[in-house]
């Protein structure tokens, strides 16, 4: 394994899905929304047993990195993508060690012994999805994992960085040294907003990696909490607020940051530092909502797809393509999944 090295490499929280349908009454009584994504509170700590005593559970390899990372593997070669993040002993990580290695995505976690892998309950009502997360383990990677001799090389190896906006709520030390790392060496490094509350309530450790991102990207919630919280004076202009990240100072400047913010079946925009008033926007193929299963981690999903396709040296609209047939894919299956045996997107 030593010598192996891949082109992708992804950091962020290794969480499992605990998925249900019909959730409306969980809606209600923890006080959720039908489309959000929040850190778990003291008061939502009952939810995890609820939802394995009183509903139908399916479990499903989660964690916004990793779904993503897993994405990109599915549309690459083997051996391409590396992903790490903190899990327990338990048989919650060796879950997702097992949908890892289904997609070919290699991961190498630091494990902590009698930590619990953590879990996100995921509440679904039609066609939304409430995702309510327990870090446990995941909170407490280590940044000196980043050095160890299994990690280091990979490290060093990696072409384009990826890391969920989800992972500056702990460790924005660890994503500070890996953005500042790739910036110096002109690599690619990738980040997701995740969700409104990274830019609400974390934007002063979004502030402070945001000079050394090269992409973005996020939703349209995830954009109008951006807006909001930097004082944008239009918090639906989609194309406004790209080019305000794009233009936000950047630390590489040979080479413009890229925006992207897709708005679900409505369409994606894509604005770059090189013409910040050119915005390009991309229409959705439409799907036939009886095909529609859910809707979680299809933004993972297409943020896996271009990422994949950006890795494999396609043009950005070429990327954005496939990041929407990923997304598509998706959102027929159960939770973050893709089609096995594996069809070619590229």
């Amino acid at each position: 394994m030593a010598s192996q090295t891949y082109q992708l490499f992804c950091i962020g929280n290794p969480l499992l899905d605990v998925q249900v349908t019909n959730g409306e009454e969980l809606l209600k009584k923890y006080d959720l929304k039908a489309n959000d994504a929040i850190l778990a509170e003291e008061k939502h700590m009952p939810i995890y047993d609820e939802l394995v005593k009183d509903y139908k559970v399916t479990y499903v390899a989660g964690g916004a990195s990793q779904n993503a990372a897993r994405g990109a593997a599915y549309v690459l070669p083997p051996n391409s993508v590396v992903y790490t993040g903190c899990v327990g002993d338990d048989n919650l990580a060796d879950q997702l060690r097992a949908a890892n290695k289904r997609e070919g995505l290699q991961e190498v976690y630091l494990v902590k012994p009698g930590e619990r892998t953590g879990a996100c309950a995921v509440v679904l009502t039609g066609h939304d999805r409430s995702l309510v997360t327990t870090l446990r383990a995941a909170e407490k990677f280590e940044q000196s994992h980043l050095s160890s001799p299994t990690v280091a090389p990979l490290v060093d190896a990696a072409k384009v960085f990826y890391v969920e906006g989800f992972f500056l709520t702990h460790g924005t030390s660890v994503v500070l040294e890996l953005s500042q790392k790739a910036s110096a060496a002109s690599k690619v490094f990738a980040m997701n907003f995740s969700a409104p509350f990274i830019p609400q309530f974390f934007g002063t450790q979004l502030q402070s990696v945001l000079p050394y991102c090269d992409i973005i990207i996020g939703n349209e919630t995830e954009a109008e909490a951006y807006a909001a919280a930097n004082g944008l004076p239009d918090t639906k202009d989609l194309a406004a607020i790209a080019k305000a990240v794009a233009i936000f100072p950047k630390s590489n400047k040979s080479r413009p940051r890229v925006v992207i913010f897709t708005h679900g079946a409505e369409s994606t925009t894509l604005v770059s530092s090189a013409e910040p008033d050119s915005p390009k926007v991309f229409k959705v193929g439409a799907i036939d909502k009886e095909l529609i299963v859910d809707t979680n981690g299809a933004g993972d999903a297409f943020a896996g797809g271009f990422l994949g396709a950006y890795v494999a040296g396609k043009s950005l609209d070429e990327c954005v393509e496939v990041g929407h047939k990923m997304g598509a894919m998706n959102i027929q299956l159960v939770g973050p999944q893709y089609l096995w045996p594996k069809v070619s997107v590229l």
